[in-house]
């Protein structure tokens, strides 16, 4: 474990291999322990089971409620769980199955939406048009209509950048095709790169490639509040942050995550995006890293304007596998060892409940202080005594999020260390235990209880990414290596040509703090659940 005492000594270390030659992600070899397929046969029944019920009850809207067996369209309304699931089902080989979500796929019109909500352009992107395009890739290029759906769709979303505006507006009227003029926040406006760029591979329009790459390279380029590390919301209409707050959580965790992948997918010789996330990574082990007091847990704190606070949470455990991912491309065994770390952090979070499913929001203390925004009960402070973090307070829910099952495969796949196919199989369990409705699966309220309410939606993003990441972790390790593929922020994988020798300059990009300039807004909410959501007490059930 690298404890906050030795982050300095660390952190003089952590880019001191740069520049040298990448070795492949994946370990050399990989034995799958003896259980891993009945694990993967578990994985395919829970999809089979939420499929069955979505089809019933929700059918061609996007999201299931499973305890009210109603629906929900919280994104377009154009059958997100379908489209979202397409290539986990390809994957999987569930040809029946895959069938009617292709031919869904393929003739939804995606030109207005039924819905009266404003649509994302975050959320349409890593959903639909990513979904999509990787289904395209992986059979083979044998459906190009998923390409011509995608055209559709980023036809639409362009209209979010505005005359000579680097930053695309988050939302859009999607009927009216104009942009809600608000601000944004880096990762809604980072994170199209991925998808926009492979659209213009399979179109030869280049425009989608130039938009999601101009707004990347003009948040790395703009003045931070810390060295490297951009603040959270952004004003498009003025190009100027309108916050002062640091974090790898929600509304700034994919942009980081896309810097590295993007550099991978693309093998671009712009150097700046492989040096932009190396330069975030340094800055971070160096202003945010931390580890708790008790059993020594290494944490990346969030930072608000001068204060560090001491928290993590759920969507930011994705770091760990990006870390082992951009510590292997940069042959780096430094950066590798702390996405380790940070991964037995996140996983502590799911072994210290009684469900053995971690908590939305989790709070530490550290030498250095133990500021976390809230004030903790008795009751935290001696959870925390035993576990070395304590369930934030309003955040003991688990929605289905898939961030640390993502990060236990990326460390599974890139040490070949069982314990972390047990650590899946364990996850499995705990969902067949206590996530069962009387039609499928649904988030719990409270993980350290086991008589919780139900949380009465079932997202997309079960399909795209719990249960692909599941199933890729019992699957042979060869299906869908992570030296053949790249995965967007939704589970999807995107093919890419053979490693480059190199990536980034090997130097840390200069980073001019006191040039920092901030418009005093509100932000945009960061991952909202959808306003269908309730929570739901019903006796337990079990699905099979």
């Amino acid at each position: 474990m690298l404890g906050v005492g030795r982050r300095l000594g660390v952190a003089a270390l952590a880019l001191a291999c740069m520049g040298v030659k990448a070795g492949p992600v994946q370990a050399p070899i990989i034995i799958p322990p003896p259980y891993a397929a009945e694990y993967a046969q578990k994985t395919v029944q829970m999809f089979q089971t939420s499929w069955s019920a979505y089809k019933e009850y929700a059918w061609g809207h996007d999201d299931l409620s499973p305890v009210s067996e109603s629906y929900s369209d919280s994104y377009g309304g154009w059958g997100a769980s379908i489209v979202d699931a397409l290539d986990t089902i390809y994957i999987m080989g569930l040809t029946d199955i895959f069938e009617e979500a292709l031919n869904w796929s393929s003739t939804v019109d995606y030109s207005t939406t039924p819905t009266d909500s404003q649509i994302s352009l975050f959320e349409t992107t890593i959903r639909y048009v990513a979904a999509s395009l990787c289904t395209y890739e992986l059979s083979g290029q044998k459906y190009p209509q998923l390409v011509n759906q995608s055209q559709v769709i980023v036809d639409k979303m362009v209209n979010a950048f505005v005359r000579d505006n680097q930053i695309p507006y988050g939302y859009l009227n999607w009927n009216e095709g104009t942009p809600v003029q608000q601000t944004t926040n880096i990762a809604e406006a980072g994170t199209l790169t991925m998808e926009w760029g492979t659209l213009t591979d399979y179109t030869g329009n280049d425009t989608y490639r130039a938009l999601a790459e101009k707004s990347v390279v003009y948040i790395a380029n703009l003045p931070p509040p810390l060295p490297n590390l951009p603040a959270q919301v952004v004003d498009p209409t003025s190009g100027e942050f309108a916050d002062a707050y640091v974090t790898w959580g929600g509304g700034s965790d994919s942009y980081f995550e896309y810097l590295i992948k993007y550099a991978r997918l693309t093998n671009t010789d712009n150097n700046l995006f492989a040096d932009t996330w190396a330069s975030a990574v340094d800055s971070s082990i160096w202003n945010l890293a931390r580890s708790s007091t008790v059993e020594d847990w290494q944490y990346m704190a969030d930072w608000d304007n001068g204060t560090i606070i001491h928290i993590g949470s759920h969507l930011e455990c994705f770091h760990a596998g990006n870390w082992m991912l951009g510590g292997k491309l940069l042959n780096n065994e430094t950066i590798v060892n702390w996405g380790l770390a940070l991964m037995e952090a996140c996983w502590n979070t799911y072994a210290s409940t009684a469900t053995g499913l971690g908590p939305e929001v989790f709070g530490y203390s550290s030498s250095d202080g133990n500021y976390t925004g809230t004030t903790p009960s008795t009751g935290d402070l001696a959870f925390y005594a035993k576990h070395g973090f304590f369930v934030y307070p309003g955040d003991s829910d688990y929605y289905l999020r898939p961030e640390v099952l993502e990060s236990n495969f990326y460390a599974w796949r890139i040490t070949g260390n069982w314990k972390y196919v047990q650590r899946a199989a364990d996850a499995v369990d705990s969902f067949l235990k206590y996530l069962p409705t009387t039609v499928a699966y649904a988030g719990i309220d409270d993980v350290d209880a086991t008589d919780s309410a139900f949380i009465d939606d079932m997202q997309s993003f079960w399909y795209a990414e719990v249960l692909k990441y599941l199933y890729l972790t019992f699957s042979d390790p060869s299906l869908i290596s992570l030296d053949e593929y790249v995965f967007n922020t939704e589970g999807h994988p995107f093919k890419a040509p053979p490693a480059k020798p190199v990536y980034g300059s090997g130097q840390i990009l200069e980073s001019d703090t006191s040039a920092f300039k901030m418009v005093v807004q509100n932000g945009p909410i960061v991952s909202p659940v959808p306003s269908a959501v309730v929570s739901i007490q019903i006796p337990s059930a079990t699905a099979v």
